[in-house]
């Protein structure tokens, strides 16, 4: 696509530079000098007859014309403002057109789009509020369900990585991890200052990734390195919002996962298990030394696709609410107003919180639920870390548990949220005697009072990134 104003912008210097007039271009080209005038003011793109009429006249290639840089530092700033004040946040201003002329100064020009810059940056704060969060993460979900929560292409992606490193299968080391990282042009450095607010940071600049020397015991240390590759190979650039910022945390999540858990060996072993009867999450968790939500996150991305079974995927804080949920098997999820579901409360009778109570944490729990579309049987764990305990769910319309191992459970209970009747009032009884007799004390959580964490990468501080690349980077040579 042509940009009008920067090759309008470069005839306009070219017609100066060879002491044309507008009358006297416009002759060269069979044109009126004011049609001129508008393509140098960018109001109107050119067809590439016409392009080659102005090369012609101007005694340059058509390339030099379609060139990307601004002809001068003069007219780059020009550009800017013609640009910001055809824009949408400009015209809500109700302010009129700033003429650009000889006469306004190059630092009156850097002040407008200063204004401007700040008041897109104080813009996107506003607009970046949790309820517009919600917004982006139900239409994420809902482009998920809607492909299965499959993405062909970063399968084929992963495949093709593996490939190039010689990966023939099974557990992926963190050798091979390594040898992913040198493929692609990075050198790995362990360091014991990384920020607070990262995970990982990449120096583009210098072929080099930094992780934490440190892991957190319930972490897997590959998952942050491929996680940092993963955003470099998919070609990522500077989230212009929060909707593309969690579609960008999607993709990075299922291709390191892809990694981990490469398609073609994965849906082998469970098209082995389930002619076996056998399907089991534990099973594709140890069978490539993964994590338990890592294996249950690449269950939801194969079993339907491959093995065509509807399912249903929870992460549960211990207090009961949602960190992560996906289905495809209509499962009805506690959802919101807006239909998001993270941070609501799941139904108490559910496989994700009963597991809490179990007494056995080292066996996987499973358990049938009937529920207000049907019943379900769902296997669940208990996953700790420095930030509590959490449940990890992954469950299926009673007619497929027969692929599964543990559908002989005869733990069962009853569902019929979201009735509040279900486990969210109380019994009639209890609230006709404590009701006014008592005063509980709430445990407010912070966050619901917080608006989102600003900057492009929410929540990381860009200048403690910035002064770390500056204390890691290599001495010039």
């Amino acid at each position: 696509m042509l940009d009008s104003l920067t090759v309008g912008r470069r005839i306009r210097q070219l017609r100066s530079d060879r002491g044309l007039t507008l009358d006297a271009l416009g002759t060269a080209i069979g044109r009126a000098a004011s049609q001129v005038s508008v393509v140098e003011n960018g109001k109107r793109e050119l067809k590439l007859g016409e392009m080659q009429k102005f090369a012609e006249a101007l005694d340059v290639t058509v390339e030099q014309l379609l060139s990307e840089e601004a002809p001068s530092e003069r007219a780059a700033l020009e550009i800017a403002l013609e640009r910001i004040q055809r824009g949408q946040l400009y015209a809500t201003l109700g302010l009129p057109p700033v003429p650009v002329r000889k006469a306004l100064s190059d630092e009156a020009i850097q002040t407008i789009l200063g204004l401007h810059a700040e008041l897109e940056r104080m813009h996107g704060e506003r607009i970046a509020t949790p309820e517009e969060a919600r917004r982006a993460n139900t239409v994420l979900r809902a482009q998920m369900r809607q492909r299965g929560n499959h993405f062909a292409e970063l399968e084929t992606t992963a495949r093709e990585l593996l490939d190039a490193v010689g990966h023939l299968g099974g557990p992926l080391s963190q050798r091979v991890a390594s040898d992913l990282a040198t493929h692609l042009g990075f050198s790995l450095h362990y360091v014991a200052d990384l920020p607070g607010s990262t995970r990982s940071i990449t120096d583009l600049k210098n072929g080099r990734i930094y992780v934490p020397r440190g892991q957190s015991p319930d972490a897997d240390p590959r998952t942050v390195l491929l996680q940092a590759l993963a955003s470099h190979v998919l070609g990522h650039e500077e989230p212009k919002g929060y909707a593309e910022f969690l579609r960008q945390r999607v993709e990075t999540n299922y291709l390191a996962g892809a990694l981990l858990i490469p398609e073609n060996t994965a849906v082998e072993f469970l098209q082995r298990a389930k002619a076996q009867r056998e399907l089991s999450v534990e099973d594709l968790r140890d069978a490539f030394s993964t994590t338990y939500e890592t294996a249950a996150h690449r269950f939801t991305n194969l079993a339907t696709e491959h093995l065509g079974i509807p399912v249903h995927f929870l992460k549960v804080h211990e207090s009961g609410s949602v960190v992560k949920a996906y289905e495809n098997d209509d499962v009805v999820l506690p959802t919101d107003a807006l239909g998001s579901v993270e941070g609501m409360i799941v139904c108490r009778y559910w496989s994700a919180r009963q597991v809490f109570d179990a007494e056995d944490r080292f066996s996987p729990y499973h358990q049938y639920t009937d529920k207000p579309t049907g019943t379900y049987w769902c296997t669940s764990r208990i996953q700790s870390s420095s930030r509590g305990h959490f449940s990890i769910s992954v469950g299926t319309p009673f007619a497929d548990a027969r692929w599964f191992r543990g559908r002989d459970t005869t733990t069962r209970f009853a569902s019929t949220c979201p009735d509040p009747t279900c486990c969210r009032k109380p019994p009639t009884d209890l609230s006709r005697k404590w009701q006014h007799q008592s005063w509980p004390s709430a445990r407010l959580n912070s966050s619901l009072l917080a608006a989102l964490p600003t900057g492009s990468f929410a929540g990381v501080d860009s200048t403690e990134v910035y002064e770390f690349l500056e204390r890691h980077a290599p001495a010039a040579q």
